[in-house]
């Protein structure tokens, strides 16, 4: 049995997440579209999402491709999921550059 740690969940989303990078053959840009497609399919909260902004941005993916995903899936998942999802999308995208904003000024000397 694993030791137990301060952030158990987290942990184990960590280590289903490295499993699944491991085991997947998709390059990074398709890996990204097809779990954002997941989350908008499921309904997934905003923090589901900011969890993958950071890595759709280092695969260079654009917001139109993001989008186009949206686009691809509507007619499957529906109105209201695929809104829901933009909206998720542009509040971690939101999210991630007040982040990085704070990072950059917090290690500013003045």
């Amino acid at each position: 049995m694993a030791s137990p740690t301060d952030t158990p969940v987290l942990d184990t989303l960590t280590a289903m997440t490295v499993d699944s990078l491991e085991r997947c053959g998709l390059d990074d840009r398709t890996l990204i579209l097809t779990r954002i497609a997941a989350l908008a399919a499921m309904d997934a909260p905003t923090i589901s999402y900011a969890a993958h902004v950071g890595p759709a941005v280092r695969s260079g993916l654009s917001a139109e491709q993001l989008q186009d995903v949206l686009v691809a899936i509507a007619p499957v998942v529906g109105t209201a999921r695929v809104m829901a999802a933009a909206g998720h999308i542009t509040e971690a995208l939101g999210i991630a550059i007040a982040v990085a904003e704070e990072s950059g000024q917090s290690g500013q000397s003045g």
